[in-house]
């Protein structure tokens, strides 16, 4: 029997229109039940709390649950291949850290590609690496801490939160700058990498600001420089690398939000404005910088190039200091 192809057509065309309509409508609607916000590392670091405090504010603004689950291990690789096998639906972000750019550079092969299986969403807030040194080391600025390592070679060690973690890669470009010969000694964070500094395991440190923050007020460790182009408010006295006569030398950590490749723009865009204002509201803008983060809020498409270069830069760094993560 003959089939008329005319119902058949104007049903192709149906689904058709259907199927460009659903991103659409899904966005309108969005969300309608809780989202998932993956964080590849453990709980408590800098990530995390940042993370919390977003995911808070997500679930006033939009009335459902915005929820971390953390999926830490392989220096992040693990929960980030894991949001990459998600559905690109806007129900799993993925909020991560400049080893996102990093690792790709570190592991010959990954479970996930960092640039075509996610879209990035925005660069939240930036958090400065802090070059910290024991008290009881004879240096109270960078250059005397340059001095002391010059005319000691070998003798000095420096922590930092992770091999290949930005701290490190700072450290190292620190170190291939200005020829100096200190040893690196990873530890698993930053803030094991500070308190190893306070303890006097190691006499210099390159962590995360935040970390140094509560232990530099107590006196515990002393920060010569943030490894930044403006000063942290969370400690105003302290010079930043530019400041103290080191210019070339700034770098900051991220937290920046990703969704799977595919993820419908409008949904990219709702939440890229929403977390935005919400780094940019006084009340949450003063909570952050407290912490010693810089609030940022960049749009997805000056994160997106923010990638791309700062890709490049530490590719270089890593070449120079031979790295290779197995």
């Amino acid at each position: 029997m003959g089939i008329s192809r005319r119902p058949l057509l104007r049903g192709a065309m149906a689904a058709v229109a259907l199927g460009v309509m659903l991103p659409m409508v899904h966005a309108d609607d969005y969300p309608t039940r809780p989202v998932r916000i993956i964080v590849p590392f453990a709980p408590g670091g800098p990530l995390d709390v940042f993370g919390r405090l977003m995911a808070e504010k997500l679930s006033q603004h939009f009335g459902q649950q915005f929820y971390i689950e953390n999926i830490a291990g392989g220096a992040g690789n693990i929960g980030t291949a894991r949001a990459a096998k998600a559905a690109a639906d806007g129900y799993t972000l993925l909020l991560t850290a400049n080893n996102h750019i990093i690792n790709p550079l570190l592991y010959d092969t990954l479970p996930y590609d960092a640039f075509k299986d996610f879209a990035p969403v925005t660069l939240a807030v930036g958090f400065p690496t802090a070059l910290s040194v024991n008290p009881s080391l004879p240096a109270r600025t960078v250059t005397e801490l340059v001095n002391l390592v010059h005319a000691n070679p070998g003798r000095y060690s420096f922590a930092s939160a992770g091999v290949g973690t930005p701290s490190h890669l700072l450290g190292e470009r620190f170190l291939q700058k200005l020829n100096l010969d200190l040893v690196h000694v990873p530890y698993s964070g930053s803030g094991p990498a500070t308190a190893a500094v306070m303890a006097g395991d190691t006499p210099v440190c390159f962590a995360a600001l935040t970390t140094a923050v509560p232990l530099a007020r107590a006196g515990g460790v002393r920060v010569l420089a943030t490894m930044s182009n403006a000063r942290s408010h969370a400690l105003p006295q302290v010079p930043t690398i530019i400041e103290a006569g080191y210019a070339g030398l700034e770098g900051e950590g991220w937290d920046g939000i990703f969704v799977p490749a595919g993820t419908p723009q409008d949904i990219v865009t709702l939440l890229s404005d929403e977390i935005r204002k919400i780094v940019a509201a006084p009340d949450i803008a003063a909570r952050i910088e407290a912490l010693g983060f810089t609030p940022v809020g960049a749009p997805s498409d000056v994160f997106a190039k923010q990638l791309v270069n700062e890709s490049m830069t530490w590719r270089d760094v890593i070449r120079a200091a031979g790295l290779k993560m197995p």
